[in-house]
């Protein structure tokens, strides 16, 4: 019987190839280490980087000494003293470490219909490798993994879990006039600004991608089960823990600078001072990741965390979502006047980037003529800014950044 992993190589091969069409080591690999090694776990991230998944979990069904390790990882250019105790992380991973957990793993996913998702997908999101060793080795998806290339123009919207009318409002015209833009948005699927931006989304007809901080098996929280069904149908729900890994306050955490990562900025719109969507702002800046903030009543606890960024001057102060757009595609400004002309502005506002409307409801919806619309068009067009369609024009969306050569 020739083996794998120390198993019966064509068990692996089948159970891996059930959940990726990546190759059947790697995958079994990267599934066992998201078993092995918590969320954001450094030292795991660095030796699986330096070695690859599949040699780095083979050290560990042999059983290598710390020592040879070692000498492993030097042969490849990397130094002990950059990625910490060695010994310290064989201690956390070899309690984990056995094929009936390996096994069971990639069957419950089966089971639920997850992907598993890796660097080596044409669908991976590329944004997460500025986490560096911290990053995912790899990520479960319940949904559809052709969403996830929306994520190159991406934004997060996030904030508290006790969301105040004023909050749910804001989200709600954020996101679906964010989606209008042709931006996906990103969320956490939390209770109060979380769920607001994924509904709205979704009633705008766009994508919409959910990080969760526990297994796909059974979403969580239990209260937005059909929300998060619903964006499995038509977006992504992900997680890089296996199935049956309860969330925790530590993975809920680590979950957020999967949130910041892979979108291309993050919004603040309603935060608690010790609200946890400020965790996500600060992985934000220090990938640096632009950070829009939407200010509160002065009087509102709810918006405290919000008024805590905006007084740390690293952030932006966004209130509409032309704003927000502007934080990864910024128009330049001279003397405070937009490049744009206020005519210009006013069309592009009125513009859908998937809705095609005609010359005349263009002009209804600027305020301006319906002459004026029309040979503002025609400029906007040698620019590539719109797109004339059979039935009208839409705005063309903003690039795409940090995709894939």
């Amino acid at each position: 019987m020739t083996t794998l992993f120390g198993l019966d190589e064509a068990e692996v091969r089948e159970l891996a190839s059930a959940v990726s069409e990546t190759d059947a080591a790697d995958t079994f690999a990267r599934s066992t280490w998201l078993v092995l090694a918590e969320p954001g776990d450094r030292l795991a991230g660095a030796i699986v980087g330096a070695l690859g998944a599949a040699a780095a979990l083979q050290l560990l069904v042999d059983k290598v000494p710390r020592d040879e390790i070692v000498v492993r990882l030097h042969e490849e250019g990397v130094d002990e003293a950059d990625l910490g105790d060695i010994q310290a992380g064989l201690d956390r991973w070899l309690p984990r470490f056995s094929a009936t957990a390996a096994k069971r793993a990639l069957s419950q996913a089966q089971r639920f219909g997850l992907r598993l998702i890796t660097p080596s997908s044409p669908h991976w999101p590329i944004g997460v490798d500025d986490l560096g060793p911290h990053g995912p080795i790899a990520l479960w998806l319940r949904g559809q993994v052709e969403a996830l290339d929306a994520l190159h123009t991406s934004i997060a919207l996030v904030g508290a879990r006790a969301a105040t009318g004023y909050g749910e409002h804001i989200t709600m015209e954020a996101s679906a006039g964010l989606v209008d833009r042709g931006f996906a948005i990103v969320s956490g699927a939390a209770y109060g600004i979380d769920g607001m931006a994924h509904r709205a989304a979704l009633a705008s007809r766009g994508t919409t991608i959910a990080f969760l901080a526990g297994g796909l098996d059974r979403f969580y929280p239990s209260g937005h089960d059909a929300l998060l069904t619903r964006i499995a149908e038509s977006g992504a729900v992900l997680s890089e823990v296996p199935c049956g890994t309860p969330p925790t306050k530590w993975r809920f955490l680590q979950r957020n600078r999967l949130i910041a990562a892979a979108s291309q900025a993050t919004v603040v719109l309603e935060a608690g001072y010790r609200s946890g969507s400020l965790n996500t702002a600060s992985h934000a800046l220090t990938i640096g990741r632009p950070v829009g903030v939407v200010p509160g009543p002065v009087t509102s606890a709810a918006s405290a965390g919000c008024h805590k960024l905006i007084r740390g001057g690293l952030v932006t102060l966004v209130t509409s979502p032309d704003e927000m757009a502007q934080l990864i595609d910024p128009v330049e400004t001279v003397g405070g006047f937009s490049e744009h002309s206020t005519d210009e502005a006013r069309l592009l506002d009125a513009l859908s980037t998937r809705t095609a409307r005609t010359a005349s409801d263009l002009a209804a919806r600027s305020g301006l003529s319906v002459a004026v619309v029309q040979a503002l068009l025609g400029a906007l067009e040698l620019e590539g800014r719109v797109l004339e369609r059979e039935s009208g024009w839409t705005r063309v969306p903003p690039p795409r950044t940090g995709a894939k050569e």
